[in-house]
């Protein structure tokens, strides 16, 4: 799909979304996204140039913001949202690799406070302004990595994991208030991040080997499935995990 092809969602006209870690990669992707769907965005990102430079080009509103320091995650939710708050995207993440035996207990915990953490702080934040509107969409980013285990990533695939039962958890503790909650997860996607750091020729051909469709996934198709859960297309759709890997899994 081209991106002049992208759905057009009427229902996401004016709605407020914010999202966490939307500077670059996926959150950059899911960002520009709802902007040009008409939607009022607001996102927080530790990277401050690329936040600014993302936030002047397309007029949203941004926060410099380390997601680990919980307070300050709350604030900006409460600052953003307040009044009401139409779709929360829990975007935020780091991969970092390590084997489980270099795992540290300060490791362990930093990573979770990255991957999970941040899901069920910006949640419990956002909710009365979620609650404050006819209908609501929390979409927690996932991974297939929570699926397929890789070694290199034990406490990511943990965090990972607990966001499709924290999201499962949500879609039924708060239905009766017509909030949605579901988790997307992505396969390899080609970022500048993963590029950089990891996607080299010869691994994305071995990736791309494993998959039922040769092509390359992008943050605009993980957007475009964002796009599709926080719309009124998806209003009968909660607690339910989706997968965009190309047939990976």
């Amino acid at each position: 799909m081209t991106r002049d092809k992208r759905a057009t969602y009427p229902s996401l006209i004016g709605r407020k979304v914010f999202v966490t870690g939307g500077a670059t990669g996926i959150g950059a992707a899911i960002v520009k996204a709802f902007s040009a769907q008409g939607a009022v965005v607001g996102f927080v990102d530790i990277d401050e140039r690329s936040g600014s430079e993302l936030a002047g080009r397309l007029d949203v509103w941004f926060q410099v913001q380390d997601v680990t320091e919980s307070a300050g995650l709350s604030q900006a939710v409460e600052t953003f949202g307040a009044g009401e708050l139409h779709v929360l995207v829990n975007n935020v993440a780091n991969d970092t690799r390590q084997s489980f035996e270099d795992v540290t207990a300060e490791d362990w915990r930093l990573t979770l406070a990255v991957n999970l953490d941040p899901v069920a702080v910006a949640t419990r934040a956002a909710l009365p302004a979620l609650k404050a509107v006819d209908s609501a969409s929390i979409i927690n980013m996932s991974s297939i990595n929570a699926l397929l285990g890789p070694a290199e990533l034990p406490a990511y695939n943990a965090a990972k994991a607990g966001i499709i039962g924290l999201t499962k958890s949500l879609a039924r503790a708060y239905g009766d208030h017509r909030i949605r909650a579901n988790a997307v997860l992505p396969g390899w996607v080609e970022t500048d991040r993963q590029k950089e750091l990891h996607l080299t020729p010869e691994i994305r051909e071995a990736w791309l080997e494993q998959c039922a469709l040769k092509d390359s996934i992008l943050p605009d198709h993980i957007a475009d499935m964002v796009l599709f859960l926080a719309s009124d297309a998806a209003e009968r759709i909660t607690a339910q995990s989706f997968i965009v890997d190309g047939g990976r899994v």
